[in-house]
């Protein structure tokens, strides 16, 4: 039986007769009457009659209109959403809009990537080894010298090596605090010859996290910057303000660098304004994904000088809602300098960000000359800008703004982003209640259908939702998660078809059981209103948030009222014919266009930090929800195709077998989640750390001594792909929590405990690293306010991790950390991130508990960890064996270090 035929329920109850209406039907002497349906409101209301026309509206010349084929449809939409997926493709591969440039005077990106190539070469870049601080330092500073020979006499180039000391706390990952000590910034000053009273800032970082060679992050950023500074320099234009460069070499130690500059160094009262370069991927384009905070002028900066723009409103609310585990120098000149600014950041090809895969060669030419000529415009722009002097004016205020398909941005103030919002609900409104006051006998069955169909939509939904849902927990429980890390199609063949299949599946239903003899165009039209009601709900939502994302859910209203204004009176005439298909499609053109657009910046986001978002959270969950989401979007104004068309079997039935083929491969391991593939690599990340932990009683004496190798898989699928190749990593040597210690006694090397609850520990040989640390007690003094004041020295390595967990009735009240005021991780322990440059001296400092009631096991547990991320100590015989073994779609990633507890 065809999905869209009668039932015989309807049947029996049907007014035999024939009817001529108008001319049309004089040409249809056995046209079907007019009929009488008897049924139950689906929605709960009592038994009701409705007319229905006979097989639709008539058509030119009198041939009725029959029902839209579903063949037809079906494919037709297919190549429509492919060809705008092939349009988004298309603008993400054009990087550039001219050729690279080659003039002596312009941005030149040959000249960046040798800078890149000699900054990579000295391998990892960790913050206190020879490689950041002699190699790249001494490197950076005879560049710069050359370009300060080869400058124009109308600039003047100052430059420093500063070695700042601080400390600070941010509530990032869940909160904690950082002290440094003798770290390295390289910054130069480009100014007018006479000086300047304001300035602007480019910031990069040349260091890297350890094991990575860290060419996007950051290196690719402060080569562009060095070659801006070259062109600038000689440049025969007059600056009005100075443009200073800050290189600095701590920030994958959390933005210590980046703090040391802002809070102390002299120039930073000239700044009126940043750019911060960073990267979250490998090449492709730099989006701006913040700005701000308010100080709308940047925008328009941006907006303004930009040669091959690509921004978002849209990226900048995700990212500064924490959804994404990361966070750059913005937040530390936006906190700690009070100073707005401008975020930009690779994100392309994220899987082997911060991996051994960082490497120059995989950043196109082209990725570097568009960031180049961006970064210099702005600059050139902000540098010569009457704003900049009197910013502090135009600082209130947000920003709407988007690029399109990278060719240029829209941008207008957020004031006037509401005030269009609340003008296009109004269109919505008023075209929606044109339908409701409609003559009583007609807006009756309008009014109750548009409900009904909205709670249908509603249902569709949601069981899409959780049909998907369940899919992914069952995915997730038979251990074959991220089975589409390396094959993203298998996420749509999967989660994609089973969303879509559902939302027509319960549409099917409500036009069999429910719509059973309502005219289609009737329906279409319903369902098309239904969406039109949602999206502008979204849009009054969003709005009355003070969200500037508020904008996409405006053209997802305006782009369709429009379009139904242009095709309503041909549908009316004809039905859903080819053409009325095909100005539909067009109508709805720029709605999703743009929403792929954004789709494909969110997966390329998204999807690689699935694979390091920890063992806590299950990747299919959330990317069966998002995709679940971009299908509601996506099918909201096609919704009405479904009651449009004669059937919709074949397609469900299409979607289903797609879904069930992929299940049963996902399920049977199929599809393997990594891959080694030089051209593109997708590895599994997995950190090792040599340790040899000790712990001491109350008394200072040695209670406990071990020593292993822990092992840390960041992703959810744990060992289990592990184990078949290195059998001695099972679920027998899982780590175990010591529940008196804080963060369970493990040398967490940052406070991500809670991210990752699964571990193993491999027993192996005791570690003796050349450079030991020292811990001790200084001094401990009874404060007049019935305190206990204990002061530390430590010294060791270039990074260190320090844990204080207060015992039962005793409290953490003030250290000398920070700004005095202790700041607890997530579970109520504290942690500490230290880490020094070249030399520094020993690290002394004190923390203040308050004892509301002795305890005989004392009032505070303290842990230090030493942790060798450079040089020959952070080998061990063992680490380099075991490493050695793990296949090649991992990335191991190792180093030595020692954990040692306290009681006091």
């Amino acid at each position: 039986m065809e999905w869209g035929s009668e039932s015989a329920a309807v049947r029996r109850y049907r007014v035999g007769g024939e009817r001529r209406v108008g001319s049309a039907s004089s040409a249809q002497p056995h046209s079907e009457a007019p009929t009488l349906e008897l049924g139950t409101d689906a929605c709960g209301g009592s038994a009701r009659t409705r007319k229905r026309s006979a097989a639709g509206s008539g058509g030119a010349g009198g041939a009725a209109w029959t029902g839209l084929s579903e063949a037809r449809a079906a494919l037709g939409l297919a190549l429509y959403l492919l060809a705008l997926r092939a349009l988004v493709q298309l603008s993400l591969q054009q990087l550039v809009l001219r050729g690279a440039a080659g003039h002596h005077r312009e941005f030149d990106a040959r000249q960046a990537r040798d800078y890149l190539e000699h900054i990579t070469s000295f391998g990892p870049r960790t913050t206190g080894s020879p490689e950041n601080e002699i190699l790249t330092v001494h490197y950076l500073l005879e560049q710069i010298k050359l370009i300060e020979v080869q400058s124009n006499s109308l600039h003047k180039i100052s430059v420093d090596v500063q070695r700042p000391t601080g400390s600070f706390s941010i509530d990032f990952l869940g909160g904690f605090t950082s002290y440094y000590d003798n770290i390295t910034n390289v910054v130069v000053k480009l100014e007018p010859r006479d000086g300047a009273q304001h300035a602007v800032l480019a910031n990069c970082h040349f260091d890297s996290v350890a094991n990575s060679p860290g060419a996007s992050d950051d290196a690719v950023s402060c080569s562009v910057m060095l070659e801006v500074l070259r062109v600038l320099s000689i440049s025969s234009e007059a600056l009005s303000h100075a443009v200073i460069f800050l290189f600095n070499g701590a920030e994958e130690n959390v933005l210590q660098a980046s703090h040391g500059f802002i809070t102390q160094h002299p120039w930073a009262n000239l700044i009126r304004a940043f750019i911060n370069l960073e990267a979250a991927g490998v090449g492709g384009k730099e989006l701006v994904f913040q700005t701000g905070p308010e100080n709308p002028w940047l925008v328009q900066a941006y907006v303004s000088a930009a040669k091959h723009p690509f921004a978002s409103v849209v990226a900048q609310e995700v990212f500064q809602s924490g959804v994404i585990p990361s966070d750059t120098d913005f937040r530390i000149y936006r906190d700690f300098g009070n100073i707005p600014g401008i975020d930009l950041a690779f994100i392309e090809n994220g899987y082997i960000y911060h991996t051994k895969y960082d490497t120059a060669d995989r950043i196109l030419t082209d990725s570097i000359q568009r960031a180049g000529d961006n970064i210099l415009a702005v600059l050139k722009y902000l540098a010569t800008s009457d704003m900049l002097v009197s910013s502090s004016k135009y600082r209130h205020g947000n920003m709407v703004f988007f690029d399109v398909l990278g060719l240029f941005v829209i941008a207008y103030p957020s004031r006037v982003g509401c005030i269009i919002n609340y003008m296009v609900v109004m269109a919505a409104v008023l075209y929606l209640g044109k339908k409701v006051l409609q003559p009583k006998h007609k807006v009756a069955n309008y009014t109750k259908d548009f409900f009904c169909g909205f709670g249908i939509t509603l249902i569709s939904w949601f069981t899409s939702l959780v049909t998907v849902l369940i899919i992914a927990v069952f995915i997730s429980l038979i251990g074959q998660s991220l089975s589409w890390y390396n094959h993203f199609y298998v996420s749509i063949c999967l989660y994609g078809t089973a969303a879509v299949a559902k939302i027509i599946f319960i549409h099917t239903l409500a036009k069999r059981f429910y719509y059973v003899n309502a005219s289609d165009q009737y329906l279409g039209e319903l369902f098309f209103d239904i969406s039109l009601f949602v999206h502008c709900g979204f849009l009054i939502a969003l709005t009355y948030q003070g969200l500037c994302s508020a904008f996409i859910s405006a053209v997802w209203v305006v782009f369709p009222l429009l379009t139904k204004f242009c095709v309503h009176k041909y549908f009316k005439q004809h039905g859903a014919e080819g053409k009325f298909i095909a100005f539909y499609f067009l109508g709805m053109f720029i709605p999703y266009l743009y929403s792929l657009y954004l789709i494909w910046a969110v997966f390329e986001m998204f999807t690689p930090i699935l694979g390091r978002s920890g063992s806590e959270i299950p990747p299919d969950v959330v990317l069966a929800s998002i995709l679940a989401g971009c299908t509601m979007i996506l099918s909201s104004y096609f919704i009405n195709f479904i009651y449009l068309a004669k059937s919709t079997k074949k397609t469900m039935l299409t979607l289903t077998l797609v879904c069930a083929v992929t299940f049963l491969l996902v399920c049977s391991g199929t599809f393997f989640p990594y891959s080694s593939n030089p051209t593109s690599p997708k590895p599994k990340r997995v950190f090792l750390q040599h340790t040899t932990r000790t712990f001491h009683d109350l008394d200072g004496k040695v209670v406990k001594q071990d020593s292993g190798i822990w092992i840390n898989g960041f992703d959810y699928t744990g060992m289990s792909h592990i184990t078949p190749h290195i059998p001695e990593i099972n679920h027998t040597i899982r780590a175990h929590c010591e529940e008196n210690a804080p963060l369970c006694g493990f040398p967490w090397y940052l406070p991500v405990h809670f991210l990752n609850r699964k571990s193993w520990y491999l027993p192996a040989s005791e570690v003796s690293p050349r450079e030991t640390v020292h811990f001790r007690l200084v001094s401990k003094e009874q404060t007049p306010w019935d305190s206990v004041k204990l002061t530390f020295e430590a010294s060791g390595p270039s990074h260190m991790s320090f844990y204080v967990r207060t015992h039962k009735g005793s409290t953490l009240s003030q250290w000398s950390l920070g700004n005095g005021t202790p700041v607890p991780s997530k579970g109520g322990d504290y942690f500490v991130f230290y880490s020094h440059g070249l030399q520094a001296s020993a690290w002394q400092f004190w923390i203040e508990v308050q004892v509301l009631e002795e305890q005989p096991e004392g009032i505070v547990t303290v842990a230090i960890a030493a942790h060798y991320l450079s040089g020959e100590d952070k080998r061990s015989s063992q680490l380099d064996t075991l490493r050695d073994k793990f296949p090649d779609w991992t990335f191991p990633s190792g180093w030595v270090c020692t954990y040692n507890l306290y009681v006091f």
